[in-house]
C-alpha cells in the first residue's frame, strides 16, 4: 500500500476501479475530471486530489486516458497479480461468496473451500470440491494461499484464523460477527453485514 495516503482515498480507489471498468466496456477512449465527477457524483476536484496521491494520471486538456487509469489503479490495488484465497465455511453465505469469486472477472484464484460440516464434504461450488477444515494444515502445505475467507460463527471464526494464522495465512475477509485481533503483520478487513443493514435502517428513519 501507499505509504502516507488517508484510508478514505485508499477505499475510494476500487470505485474508481469500477467505473473506469464499466467506460471501458463502453468503448470511452478518455475522460475529464468533470466528466468523470458526473457519473461518479465525486466533485472533479476530489477526483484530481485522490488521483495526484498516486501521480495524477492526467493531461491537461486531455483529461485521462481511460484504459490508462484502469490499468494503474489495478496496480494500485495489487490487481496485476494472482491472489491464493481459500474459503472457510461454505454455508448459505460462504456458498454465495465462493460463488462470487469463482466467476468473477479478477486477479483472485480461489483454490480451497472448507467447511466443519462433515455432510458438505465431496460437495462441489463451480466444480472446486468442498474438504472438512481438518485437512486446512495439510492442504495449505502444498497450496499456499495468501488470502482466507471466513464466513463462520463467531465462536469458531476467532479459533481458525488463529489456526490460519500460524499456518502461514497473512490476509483475512471476514464475515464472521467478530472482529478478528491479529498480529500486526496479519491484514483484516471485516465485513459486518449486520451494521451495513442497520446503517441503512438509520438513513431510512431519518430520511437521508
Amino acid at each position: 500500500m501507499e505509504k502516507g495516503i488517508s484510508q478514505a482515498v485508499i477505499r475510494r480507489m476500487p470505485r474508481y476501479y469500477r467505473y473506469l471498468d464499466e467506460l471501458l466496456e463502453a468503448g470511452v477512449e478518455r475522460i475529464s475530471s468533470g466528466e468523470l465527477s458526473k457519473i461518479m457524483h465525486v466533485t472533479a476536484s476530489q477526483i484530481r486530489q485522490d488521483l495526484n496521491n498516486f501521480g495524477g494520471f492526467g493531461q491537461q486538456g486531455y483529461g485521462y486516458n481511460v484504459s490508462y487509469l484502469h490499468e494503474e489503479i489495478g496496480r494500485i490495488l495489487g490487481l496485476s497479480m494472482e491472489h491464493r484465497l481459500i474459503v472457510v465455511g461454505v454455508g448459505n453465505l460462504g456458498h454465495a461468496i465462493a460463488n462470487y469469486i469463482i466467476n468473477g472477472d479478477n486477479s483472485f484464484k480461489t483454490v480451497g473451500l472448507f467447511d466443519a460440516d462433515p455432510g458438505k464434504t465431496g460437495q462441489k461450488v463451480c466444480g472446486i470440491p468442498i474438504m472438512g477444515v481438518e485437512a486446512l494444515e495439510d492442504f495449505l502445505r502444498d497450496e499456499p494461499a495468501d488470502i482466507a475467507v471466513l464466513s463462520l460463527p463467531k465462536e469458531e471464526a476467532v479459533a481458525v484464523a488463529d489456526n490460519l494464522v500460524a499456518l502461514g495465512v497473512r490476509s483475512f475477509w471476514n464475515f464472521a460477527h467478530v472482529d478478528l485481533e491479529l498480529p500486526g503483520d496479519v491484514v483484516v478487513e471485516n465485513v459486518n453485514l449486520s451494521e451495513s443493514l442497520m446503517y441503512l435502517s438509520y438513513r431510512m428513519t431519518e430520511g437521508v
